[in-house]
Parts: structure tokens; C-alpha cells; sequence
């Protein structure tokens, strides 16, 4: 294995952690073994665990991503989310690094009105909307518990209007019903929510709509058949009819895409549902369809888990129209591999944006996944009251359709259910040119990341599988990793496994390495926290994702693919980013 570039990147923020904190009155010392940490005061480990490159509220909970727009008055890029289970926040941002708290903390819409006296939930901005002004389509909820596995109560969900006429600090609810009052006659739906309005000219010109028409998914499924998207079209100029156009994509119950080694299971219900077009440059509304999709339910075959199970998922495929509009799927993969990331929401950032003009980059889709802190591990224990703050959102990611070629045209290739497909092949060179979904930092947030001081470990080859070693290591818990790994031919079904050992000291290490075996990046975190030993709640488990590495020609010579990786560590949150295709995110607490 050749080991060709590692840079350690420190961003601008980075700073070294303390090895002694005082917050709330109370002296934490950092040299000794930690104590339960749910016994220390509340507030007392604010700090400790604490990212500074991401986006999260000042305190509290921190939700879905949702409420994203371009303001067309300011340019600035909105980015909103549930938070605290009572309403929507949101920041904005001119740059896609930094970002202004638009409230101080507080919600930009709570429920309370007669649409949503219990609960609002996630809702998409159309950003000229009534008036010319930003217009938000939202879950409004009338009753709880909603879960995929009960019957569904009807009327428990709508979907309402609400506008800002303040620069998006506050959205208004119209005074009326909901304009969506439930879903289709007849349906027994596990869920209807979270709407997503889009525009695009290939539905425009199936379902012979008016240019430039607003169309919103609204996700869900069906009792006993499946998971679902429900389609609707913008009726009238000032939204206030939605045409039912139906179930656009369905899928059956806990099915899978493949055999599920590439993309999950579609399990009982979807969530958070985004639909949007793609070339190799970012967003082209006349692109390739691709959805964001959450699936809720069960990871095993046959008997559903009523635990929090979900995967983040991304699927492209084909619009067609025969009768009605549907949706048929080509291709699908993990939006992030990370046990505990979920609820991805984008939204189109035009070239016209602030961050955008700054950066001379083209029209792109900007996706947000939430990283859900102790919600989904169920980690009873967990010291809540003393960090008092749960969750963040991750950075902001470019998505785009990603060409690999000169890929040689053999099985591992032409995989049938995978997270690629093959657009053209050279049969008189023995090869192919693959198609997947390309994701990867947004390059405002990469380059801000990248500004600050930096060190490059030279170039070696190694001779025996394992961790690489460095000359040089990072003393604080704020950086950025890049390096490319080449392996050998033998590799290829082998024992072979190597990566890097991060955060660690003589007590505490995560390993980050690439194992042949089952072509799988793995996070051991095993020895990350000497706190899971004494606290309950911290989860130390191992988390992977799939990425294949392809025989590919390189110089008329057939060589495994190189590993191109990138490591964001900020604090406990670490995000993996693999050759323009691969997104794995965790907690290293």
C-alpha cells in the first residue's frame, strides 16, 4: 500500500481544548478518569463536546433541517430547522461558512394556531411566492403520536401557508384552513408530511402545466403496502389549491433497492422527501431526477424493530407518464452512512446568491443532514442536562452527477441494484464510464475550513496492512485530514485493511481505515471515549459504510481505484468524505 499525500488542514476557528473547563460553577478536570458525567451540574459540559464549524442553536435540540431559500431581495442563503419540538429556526448565511442567528435563538414560526395547535413540522420555502414574498408550505399538527407502526389519525396532519414579509425573521400564518386538509380520499397513509415544492420542466411538459409551475412532494406510505410519495401541482397563482397528481413513487413494505448491500431498506415509511434535478456541474432543472429520501422502519426482512431505525438514502431515476406521473428508480445509495444521520433537506442556491457570486460557482443543490446526537441511539443515560445541547446539522454539501471513467468492464462494474450505473462503454479498450451521485463539501465551507495553518506528511510506501503511522499529529480536536491510499492488485478480496488513528492520546483513539474484505470504510470506536466507560449512553460502537473500489486503467495500466479521503474533525463530530461519492458522519465524544 502506497500512502501518496496526507495533509492535516487546521481551520481558522481551531483552537486547542482546555484541559481544564469551568462553566456553571464547577471545575471539570480533563487529566483524570471522567466520572459519570450525568452526576456534574447541568450545563457543566456545554463546551466539552461542542462543534464551532457547524450549524446548531444556541442551546436546546436542534431538529430536521428544513425552511431553506435563497432570498431573492437580499441574496442571502436561508437554513432553517425544527428545533427544541416547538417550531422552525433559521440562520442566514453570505458565504456558506459563516452564519447570523436570524432570532437569538428563537423560532421564526411555533405552533399555536388553529392549523397547528400541537406541532409544526418541516416545511419548504417557496421564495417568490404570495405577494412576491417568501412563502412557507409546512406541516401544520392537530394530534399526536404519528408513527408509521399505529393507525393514523386523520387530520392529524395538513399542510399550511405561512409568510415572511420581514426578511424571514418571522412567518405569518395565513388566517384560513390548511391548503392541503388531509391526505387523498381512501388512503390509509402512515404519514403525510413534510412537503417539499419544487419546480421542473420535464413534469411541465408530461403533465402539460403552465411554465415554471410549483409541484410539492409530501412523504408518507401506506398501511400494509409501502412507503410513498405523494404528488401535487400548484393549482392557482396564489397557491391556495394543490391538485393531487398521486402516489408519483411507492415502494412495497421493508423492500429494498438490490439486494439492500448499496442502498438500505426502503422500510415502512419515507420522510423528508427532496426532489431535484442534476448534471455534472450542480442543479440544471432540465437534469437527471434525483430524491432524498429518510426511510423509516426496520432494518430486518421480515419482522419490524419499533425502534428508531432510519437511513438517509438518495435515489435517481425516471419520470414518465402513463395516466398518471410516476417516478421509477435507476439507482440509489446512502446520503451519509452514519447510524445517526438523517433528515437531508436542499434546496437550489442560483448562481445570483451571495455565496455563489463570491464564489464564481454555477447553480447548485445545497443539502443539510441533521446528525441526531443521543435521539435515535436511544441512549438512555446520556448526560442531556449537562452538555444542554443535543444534535447539529452537518456541513452543507454540493450534489451533482459523478462520471467515473475508464472503469474496465467486469462484474464488479456491472452490479446489478447498486449506487451506479453504466452510461457508455469502450468495448476495443475493455472498459466503461460509470454514473452515481456525486456529494461533496460545499467548496465556500472547504475552503474556509482549509484557510488556516497547515503541514504535509511526505509521500511512503508501506509494507504491511495497519494504521499509518504519522510524523506529525494534530494536538487539537479542530481539523481537516486529506490523504490517497493506493493499494496493490493482490488487495482485491484480501484480509488488507488500513486508514488512520485520530484524537488520540495514551487512554482514548478512533480508527478511520478501509477494509478489502467487505469494501467497507469503518469507524472503530471502541477507545474513543473514556467517558462511555463510566457514563451510560455514550455509544462506542463501530459504524461503516460500502464504497467499491474499481479496477480502473490509469496509463494503459489496470490498477484498484485510489482511495481519496477527507476527514473533517470539528470537536466530537466527525464527518467522511471518499472520492466524490462517499459520506459516512459520527459522534466522537
Amino acid at each position: 500500500m502506497k500512502l501518496q499525500t496526507a495533509s492535516v488542514l487546521l481551520g481558522s476557528a481551531a483552537a486547542a481544548s482546555p484541559s481544564m473547563q469551568t462553566r456553571a460553577s464547577v471545575v471539570i478536570d480533563y487529566n483524570v478518569a471522567p466520572p459519570n458525567l450525568s452526576t456534574l451540574p447541568n450545563g457543566s459540559l456545554f463546551e466539552t463536546w461542542r462543534p464551532r464549524a457547524h450549524v446548531l442553536p444556541p442551546n436546546g435540540q436542534i431538529g430536521d433541517p428544513c425552511l431553506h431559500y435563497t432570498d431573492p431581495s437580499t441574496g442571502l442563503f436561508h437554513v432553517g430547522f425544527l428545533h427544541d419540538g416547538s417550531g422552525i429556526s433559521s440562520a442566514t448565511t453570505d458565504d456558506l461558512a459563516t452564519y447570523k442567528d436570524l432570532n437569538q435563538g428563537n423560532q421564526v414560526i411555533v405552533p399555536g394556531g388553529i392549523n397547528d395547535p400541537v406541532a409544526v413540522f418541516d416545511g419548504s420555502v417557496i421564495p417568490s411566492g404570495i405577494n412576491g414574498l417568501p412563502t412557507l408550505l409546512y406541516t401544520s399538527v392537530s394530534f399526536l403520536p404519528i408513527h408509521w407502526s399505529i393507525p393514523y389519525t386523520r387530520g392529524s396532519e395538513t399542510q399550511s401557508l405561512a409568510v415572511s414579509s420581514d426578511g424571514g425573521s418571522n412567518f405569518t400564518k395565513l388566517d384560513q384552513g390548511p391548503v392541503i386538509p388531509g391526505p387523498p380520499f381512501a388512503y390509509n397513509v402512515t404519514a403525510f408530511r413534510d412537503p417539499y415544492v419544487f419546480q421542473n420542466p420535464t413534469l411541465d411538459s408530461l403533465l402539460h402545466s403552465k411554465n415554471n409551475t410549483w409541484y410539492t412532494v409530501i412523504s408518507g406510505g401506506l398501511h400494509g403496502k409501502g412507503p410513498a410519495q405523494f404528488l401535487y401541482r400548484q393549482y392557482d397563482p396564489d397557491f391556495q389549491y394543490w391538485e393531487f397528481l398521486g402516489q408519483w413513487w411507492h415502494e412495497p413494505t421493508n423492500s429494498t433497492w438490490g439486494n439492500g448491500t448499496w442502498a438500505g431498506r426502503w422500510a415502512f415509511n419515507f420522510e423528508t422527501g427532496n426532489v431535484f434535478s442534476l448534471d455534472e456541474y450542480g442543479y440544471n432543472p432540465h437534469g437527471q431526477i434525483f430524491s432524498t429520501i429518510g426511510t423509516e422502519g426496520s432494518d430486518q426482512p421480515v419482522v419490524p424493530q419499533l425502534t428508531s431505525i432510519h437511513d438517509m438514502l438518495w435515489v435517481s431515476g425516471n419520470v414518465s407518464r402513463n395516466g398518471s406521473v410516476s417516478f421509477t428508480p435507476n439507482m440509489a445509495g446512502f446520503l451519509d452512512w452514519g447510524f445517526s444521520s438523517y433528515a437531508a433537506a436542499g434546496k437550489v442556491l442560483p448562481s445570483t446568491s451571495l455565496p455563489s457570486t463570491k464564489s464564481g460557482a454555477p447553480d447548485r443543490f445545497i443539502s443539510y443532514v441533521w446528525l441526531s446526537g443521543d435521539l435515535f441511539e436511544q441512549a438512555e443515560g446520556f448526560p442531556t442536562n449537562q452538555q444542554n445541547w443535543t444534535g447539529t446539522l452537518l456541513l452543507p454539501r454540493e450534489l451533482r452527477v459523478l462520471y467515473i471513467p475508464n472503469v474496465v468492464d467486469n462484474a464488479l462494474a456491472r452490479e446489478s441494484g447498486a449506487s451506479w450505473q453504466v452510461v457508455s462503454s469502450d468495448s476495443s479498450a475493455g472498459t466503461v464510464e460509470l454514473q452515481t451521485l456525486g456529494i461533496s463539501i460545499a467548496r465556500e465551507t472547504k475552503a474556509a475550513l482549509l484557510s488556516g495553518t497547515s503541514f504535509t506528511e511526505s509521500d511512503r510506501t508501506l509494507n504491511s496492512s495497519g494504521v499509518v503511522p504519522f510524523k506529525r499529529s494534530p494536538s487539537e480536536k479542530f481539523f481537516v485530514l486529506s490523504a490517497q491510499l493506493s493499494f496493490p492488485a493482490s488487495a482485491r478480496g484480501s484480509g488488507l485493511k488500513s486508514g488512520f488513528q485520530i484524537l488520540s492520546s495514551e487512554l482514548e483513539s478512533t480508527t478511520v481505515y478501509y477494509q478489502f474484505s467487505n469494501e467497507s470504510i469503518i469507524v472503530d470506536r471502541s477507545n474513543t471515549s473514556a467517558a462511555a466507560r463510566t457514563t451510560d449512553g455514550i455509544d462506542s460502537s463501530a459504524e461503516a459504510g460500502k464504497l467499491r473500489l474499481f479496477d480502473v486503467l490509469n496509463g494503459g495500466e489496470q490498477a484498484i481505484e485510489t482511495l481519496d479521503l477527507t476527514l473533517v474533525v470539528d470537536n466530537s463530530v466527525l464527518e467522511i468524505y471518499a472520492n466524490g461519492r462517499f459520506a459516512l458522519s459520527t459522534w466522537v465524544r
